[in-house]
């Protein structure tokens, strides 16, 4: 499981309703189960996303490594996207936040 940071004013993205919108714009199909919004896209085979804490998102994902490489960048474009939109920051802004997490010890 992966957890995000929210940014700033985002929050309400990460709320099931606007998280079950984007996920259906992004990903086609969307399923509620436990408290968690199941869909799957491309080499996907399955994404879990739910709001873990007031500013955060977890994200719990299956991949399928047997697909055709242009599959798997579709599948990178829509998870990036998917991310940013629920989030705000962009993949450069959050492996940022990532690097300096795991410098300072907190990951």
């Amino acid at each position: 499981m992966q957890e995000y940071e929210v940014r700033r004013g985002h929050q309400e993205n990460v709320e099931p309703t606007k998280l079950k919108a984007h996920m259906q714009k992004i990903f086609g199909n969307v399923q509620e189960r436990d408290g968690k919004l199941l869909s799957s896209f491309g080499a996907l085979k399955e994404i879990s996303a739910w709001s873990s804490k007031k500013n955060a998102l977890a994200v719990e994902t299956k991949m399928d490594p047997s697909v055709a490489d242009d599959i798997a960048q579709q599948t990178i474009k829509a998870y990036n996207t998917f991310l940013e939109r629920a989030t705000g920051f962009t993949a450069k802004e959050r492996g940022k936040r990532a690097q300096k997490k795991a410098k300072d010890g907190k990951l």
